[in-house]
């Protein structure tokens, strides 16, 4: 017979994912008096955070109409939830007896020593410092592994595949048809997945679309010209200018040029008619301290968070006139990633930057905000992750990309080489 085990959950889980209280079946869920105490702190907050804080509460209040929460309350799962009182006492003496972490020790420490051997304790917990110090202690600790698709950063998805061919029948078979289909190739993809098949000197670029490889599209008007410098910019063209896949995501380093290729399509779009604005947004998440409450309205508030936006405009047309006027006709708009609930965006191309900040739960909320006649892109580089409690595997954009990967309805490129200068790539890639 399996033993039964018990999850003391910290803050962080919760604010992370609020079903968390629920996703321990046939488990013991144990929440220190300490963390309600820190959830209340945050339930006024905007955004996933408040909204987190408050469906905790109000669900652990509906518990009391079941039964007695420092007894246990057994919900549909086979789980129990109840909530213990501070152990101080059993801290040990070299910790802050004050600290939050150190509180749900506390708790840890007096449930280990009052259950018996075969009911094991687990601190849950997205803080690496907490989980270091149980350690220390002897306390089991974990991550919270819920979202987590792939372990393996060498598995992640790329959105294309590079292959080698013994003779030039299948290219020149492509170039004259127009497509191939993917059982010539002997290689599985998924759906909207590029492919590079090569044989000597010659190669094709192609991409998956109903179990056929077809040749790469790409219809900007003539106002934005582009000119993609590599393959994996060409392959996020043919994304984004794409009607059929309404969900791109573009990952890379610094200067690949996920943002310039995705505004410049945005803008493109507006020309065509396809689209009637462009809404950019972004969690508003500081790169080391935080310089403080900016002044003015709050297009003058986010202007210093979208440099990377105002950046590729004065690149490519010399100076922000246009931009602004766009902005001024209501055409571009700015939106703090905490203020999109509720919203709406018909005919609009959307563009999430710095989407690798966000946790999963913040970009469902966000893509289903996305209506008819839309494109929502989400650009990033999961390798500068700024945002506590989440790493290059466990960050919103990566888990959409691993879960959506099949899916006919979107697409994904992984940008790998820099083209803004020699040095920004060095540094990408060395430092």
């Amino acid at each position: 017979m399996n033993s039964r085990k018990t999850f003391i959950l910290d803050t962080s889980v919760l604010l992370y994912d609020k079903s968390a209280i629920h996703s321990f079946p046939n488990g013991d869920v144990v929440l220190p008096l300490v963390v309600l105490d820190e959830l209340d702190r945050f339930k006024e907050k905007p955004g996933i955070l408040g909204e987190s804080a408050r469906y905790v509460n109000r669900y652990l209040d509906t518990l009391r109409d079941i039964g007695n929460l420092h007894e246990g309350v057994k919900i549909e799962n086979n789980q129990t939830i109840r909530v213990e009182r501070d152990r101080s006492d059993k801290i040990p003496n070299d910790l802050n007896e004050h600290g939050g972490d150190n509180r749900v020790i506390g708790v840890a420490m007096y449930l280990k020593e009052t259950s018996d051997n075969s009911h094991t304790v687990t601190v849950i917990t997205k803080d690496i410092n907490f989980r270091v110090k149980c350690d220390a202690l002897l306390i089991e600790s974990e991550d919270y592994y819920k979202d987590r698709i792939v372990t393996d950063r060498d598995e992640l998805y790329s959105g294309y595949k590079s292959i080698d061919v013994s003779s030039p029948d299948l290219i020149n078979k492509f170039y004259s048809d127009g497509k191939i289909s993917v059982d010539e190739l002997d290689v599985p993809l998924f759906k909207n997945e590029f492919i590079i098949v090569k044989h000597q000197k010659q190669s094709l670029l192609g991409i998956e679309k109903d179990g056929f490889v077809c040749e790469l599209e790409c219809y900007l008007h003539e106002m934005v010209p582009i000119h993609p410098r590599n393959k994996e910019q060409k392959f996020s063209l043919d994304l984004l200018t794409r009607e059929d896949i309404p969900l791109v995501t573009l990952t890379g380093i610094a200067g690949s040029g996920k943002t310039f290729l995705t505004l410049l399509t945005g803008i493109a779009g507006i020309q065509d008619g396809r689209y009637d604005r462009i809404v950019i947004t972004r969690t508003l998440q500081p790169v080391g301290r935080s310089i403080g409450y900016l002044p003015g309205d709050i297009d003058d508030k986010l202007d210093p968070w979208i440099g990377s936006v105002t950046d590729n405009i004065r690149q490519h047309f010399r100076d922000l006139t246009y931009f602004e006027m766009m902005r001024k006709k209501g055409k571009v708009e700015i939106v703090p990633l905490a203020f999109i609930r509720g919203r709406t965006f018909n005919n609009t191309f959307l563009i999430v930057d710095e989407a690798q900040n966000s946790t999963i739960h913040e970009l469902k909320t966000i893509i289903t905000r996305v209506g008819e006649n839309s494109k929502i892109v989400l650009l990033g580089d999961i390798e500068q992750i700024d945002t506590p409690y989440i790493d290059s595997l466990s960050n919103g954009l990566t888990i959409v990309i691993e879960k959506m990967k099949n899916e006919s309805l979107a697409g994904h490129v992984t940008l790998r080489k820099g083209e803004r200068s020699e040095i920004a790539t060095l540094a990408s890639k060395l430092i």
